[in-house]
């Protein structure tokens, strides 16, 4: 590990464990279901960690997005202002068109992205679709879309940089994000 990190210079280096060489296949039953839990953030901020976990607490998947992706789901879960999301009109969209997505679940790593393949219903031509985790994060929690992993793709995604302690300095959780009773987040 010492060759491959620079401890005095971590930044917005992301390395996970190990890459998948395709997409994961998987059965119903193989799925861990996840649920948000709070925000990392390193050094920088530059790319800030949601921290997703399963409802016993036993796994953790950390899944790296970026700085306006961690806005936005922080920005929706903020119960004292007027309920506002830039997903309102894709929401709008998609149940005019009678499409939903059934749930989310991470398929692959490659390099530092994440891809997890959503699942639609309502649109004969396209059942699912395949994104970066970091292009699709606020959306499914605005949506309280179920979200998936299974018990190998967590064991990949273990993020060094995240959970780290440089000596002398913390990378902070920020807020201890919950479900809460309209939604995923409080």
């Amino acid at each position: 590990m010492k060759d491959i990190l620079d401890m005095n210079n971590l930044k917005a280096q992301i390395i996970f464990a190990d890459q998948t060489q395709e997409e994961e296949s998987f059965h119903q039953s193989d799925l861990v279901r996840l649920f948000p839990y709070g925000l990392s953030v390193n050094g920088d901020a530059s790319r800030p960690f949601l921290l997703l976990k399963d409802e016993a607490h036993q796994y953790t998947l950390p899944v790296a997005v970026t700085p306006i992706e961690a806005g936005v789901s922080l920005a929706q879960t903020n119960r004292t202002i007027l309920a506002s999301s830039p997903h309102r009109f894709t929401e709008m969209l998609m149940q005019s068109m009678g499409v939903e997505i059934m749930q989310a679940v991470f398929v692959e790593i490659k390099g530092s992205s994440q891809f997890m393949r959503l699942y639609l219903s309502g649109n004969p031509k396209v059942s699912s679709m395949k994104l970066r985790a970091d292009e699709a994060m606020s959306l499914c929690l605005y949506l309280k879309t179920p979200i998936f992993a299974t018990k190998s793709f967590i064991g990949k995604s273990r993020v060094m940089t995240a959970e780290m302690e440089v000596p002398g300095q913390k990378f902070p959780l920020i807020g201890n994000i919950e479900r809460g009773n309209g939604g995923y987040l409080n």
